[in-house]
């Protein structure tokens, strides 16, 4: 039964890295099974996420050391996007974390451009776990 959440953590915390996963499928899943309470699977869900982008925010800081090695997969251009989203709308951009294939960079280039930490955290915490209500809300209404 652990390994449910287990699961569900660390597809939450990939997602959110730079690595091409989905969550929410997952998140779906588990729901469907009625074998947590709603509440433990959005924590876990939301708390990998919100760990996931910390990661990106902590890669942002060294992202000279690393923007040019193969491995790295964010491509110039999104980084150039993601750059000038946060450019232009700051930390609030950081509400769009949740939004696939612009939210990692953003959380990225928020680590680029230094943003204070504990600012960084409560703003991606209010997107990545309105997203997970949000899924939770669409699978209730089926």
């Amino acid at each position: 039964m652990m390994w449910a959440l287990g699961l569900l953590f660390l597809s939450a915390f990939g997602a959110a890295t730079l690595l091409p996963l989905q969550s929410e499928v997952v998140l779906v899943g588990l729901l469907a099974q009625m074998q947590y309470p709603v509440w433990l699977l959005v924590a876990v869900a939301s708390l990998g996420n919100i760990l996931g982008s910390c990661v990106n925010w902590w890669l942002g800081l060294k992202v000279e050391q690393y923007k040019n090695k193969k491995w790295f997969p964010v491509s110039e251009q999104k980084m150039l996007q993601a750059q000038g989203i946060y450019q232009k709308y700051g930390f609030w951009s950081l509400l769009l974390s949740w939004v696939p294939v612009i939210g990692d960079p953003i959380t990225l280039i928020a680590g680029l451009l230094k943003e204070n930490f504990v600012r960084f955290v409560v703003m991606v915490s209010i997107a990545k776990i309105g997203r997970y209500l949000f899924v939770y809300w669409m699978f209730s209404q089926f």
